[in-house]
């Protein structure tokens, strides 16, 4: 089986929206700036005052890998992605794509969930991939 994140204190709220298939991005209130991964402080300015806000559900391609090895529970080939959000910071998860040798960098890609066990973890599709 494919591995599943352990949430922790500052990670529980935004996996469980996750879980519920939905993508929330943390910004903090007093600066107005994004950021991943959850914490319950900002990283930019210090403040205290977070919150979890609804994700475009889309972004850019900015670095990934094509895995022809894996540890148990992937298929290779399977792409492993560096996406920057609409909102700005990057998330890292699995490019979802029947494809793997036509994928380039900076491809328009949307978001997608991917159920493990009880969890649903992100994953991205390439925009032009509808189906």
């Amino acid at each position: 089986m494919k591995p599943v994140p352990s949430p922790t204190p500052d990670t529980q709220e935004w996996f469980d929206r996750i879980d519920a298939g939905s993508l929330t991005v943390p910004r903090c209130r007093a600066c107005a700036s994004y950021f991943l991964y959850p914490r319950s402080v900002c990283p930019r300015c210090g403040a205290r005052s977070v919150e979890l806000v609804e994700a475009a559900g889309t972004g850019t391609l900015m670095s990934f890998v094509v895995n022809h090895r894996g540890p148990s529970g992937f298929d290779p080939p399977y792409v492993l992605a560096v996406v920057r959000l609409a909102e700005g910071p990057h998330l890292t998860g699995t490019l979802v794509t029947d494809q793997p040798a036509l994928v380039e960098v900076d491809a328009p890609v949307r978001v997608a969930f991917e159920q493990r066990g009880d969890r649903r973890v992100v994953c991205f599709e390439l925009e032009d991939e509808r189906g």
